[in-house]
């Protein structure tokens, strides 16, 4: 697919600190600032969020307005397979990464029986449960959620009936469980885990190239690795938390900034090679915090300058 649709979906409830509802909004300023015509090229839908509840009180505290969370997910995959049958790839600019697991499950009910390969640019895991995320926060959650992993045997909690049944939800949403394969995983830049997400990766053998091993061996080398550990998947998805890069080299303005990441010129070429060597499904980003920024909108604009780079590969690219 040479053509794309960006799908604007600003949910934010699954993060634990408020503003990345405005990353979009911050894309957007970031382009008109350069007097870009980018969110005019290309069609542009977006999904009813529910941030609303945010003002509620949280039924479920061990999986933050889960409920909430999957009703947005229900949405966006109706957006997201308008845009495939449009034969256009989606482009997602998400609040939090909560959406990633939503984004999952819609395009891998579209492929079917098909593999989906994904690769995760990330600071953290993601990979906790309600059984061991220690804040309940479910931007922590959604490879747990696609991957169908409860990860009891090391977790400490015991949610509640209600917050058991929407996990189960969750997991099983579109009526597929999993919706990928730990063999089909790949993390790069993870730096921020928690004991649990550490041994559920080693039981799993899902691969996480750190930024250090990506600058000694370097990205293409270990790319080359990553590509030949997905080559049976019939597509991929890639999915950008900004914080994978330095919060201090780039900005703050991301929910849980981490030092020690990439810093731009290794995040494109990284993300440039995967969009131009793989079979490319959609691509989505996440967990732009203009509230958070201190540098001005400093992350939304390296961010919107890789968003425009990968775009332009993504349509100068044959079908």
């Amino acid at each position: 697919m040479s053509q794309i649709k960006i799908i604007i979906n600003r949910s934010e409830l699954g993060a634990g600190t408020r503003g990345s509802s405005l990353g979009a909004d911050a894309l957007e300023i970031s382009a008109i600032n350069r007097k870009e015509g980018f969110f005019n090229q290309f069609p542009v839908a977006e999904v009813e969020h529910n941030n609303r509840l945010l003002y509620q009180e949280d039924e479920t505290p061990d999986a933050h307005y889960l409920e909430g969370i999957i009703e947005v997910h229900e949405r966006l995959e109706k957006e997201i397979t308008i845009s495939l049958r449009d034969d256009r790839m989606p482009v997602v600019l998400s609040g939090d990464h909560s959406n990633a697991a939503g984004t999952i499950a819609a395009l891998k009910k579209n492929i079917g029986s098909k593999r989906l390969g994904v690769i995760w640019v990330d600071a953290h895991g993601d990979l906790h449960s309600p059984y061991t995320s220690p804040s309940g926060n479910v931007h922590g959650m959604p490879l747990a959620i696609s991957l169908a992993a409860d990860n009891k045997a090391h977790g400490e909690k015991s949610p509640g009936t209600r917050t058991v049944r929407l996990w189960n939800d969750a997991k099983g949403l579109h009526g597929i469980e999993p919706k990928i394969l730990p063999e089909d995983l790949v993390m790069f830049a993870v730096r921020s885990t928690e004991k649990p997400e550490d041994e559920l990766m080693k039981e799993k053998g899902i691969k996480n190239y750190s930024v250090p091993e990506l600058r000694y061996r370097g990205i293409r080398t270990c790319l080359d690795e990553a590509f030949e550990k997905l080559k049976d998947c019939d597509w991929i998805y890639l999915s950008f938390d900004v914080d994978a890069m330095d919060s201090l080299m780039v900005s703050e303005g991301t929910g849980t900034p981490v030092e020690k990441g990439l810093d731009p010129d290794e995040t494109r070429e990284l993300l440039s090679t995967i969009v131009k060597e793989t079979k490319l499904l959609c691509m989505e980003f996440v967990e732009i915090n203009p509230l958070l920024d201190n540098k001005g909108n400093h992350m939304a604009d390296v961010a919107f300058d890789l968003l425009k780079d990968l775009t332009q590969l993504i349509t100068d690219s044959p079908d």
